[in-house]
């Protein structure tokens, strides 16, 4: 596959996952760091992304999840957790993706997590 085309591959799944929040995180990066822009497309959404064995829900389901267990990572949930419901997840699962997490990360990062969802499914 082309340079051009996994360009292309990742913007039409980052669209699908992220819709308008998408040209919001690459506009944002325009100005000072557009090879990462570059990169997200590329790497993260065209080779990672569209790897046959997961489907996208679960890819979302990971990603929340990891998120969380980074902490600090509010604004890529909030992407993460819209991206989430646009691809079929609903918000019980979501949550239930958090409450899974209890145990292996603790309450204060779950609070955290479903404290973002809570702003994003108010929206």
């Amino acid at each position: 596959m082309t340079e051009i085309d996994r360009l292309e591959l990742g913007k039409k799944t980052l669209n699908m996952v992220d819709g308008p929040a998408a040209d919001n995180v690459m506009n944002s990066l325009k100005d000072i760091a557009p090879d990462v822009g570059k990169y997200i497309f590329e790497w993260a959404f065209s080779d990672i992304y569209n790897r046959p064995e997961l489907d996208l829900k679960q890819r979302e389901m990971i990603t929340i999840a990891t998120l969380l267990t980074q902490g600090d990572t509010a604004a890529q949930l909030k992407v993460h957790i819209n991206g989430s419901l646009n691809v079929g997840l609903t918000k019980e699962e979501i949550v239930e993706t958090f409450i899974h997490c209890l145990p292996y990360v603790g309450f204060p990062k779950v609070l955290n997590a479903i404290n973002v969802a809570r702003e994003v499914f108010n929206d």
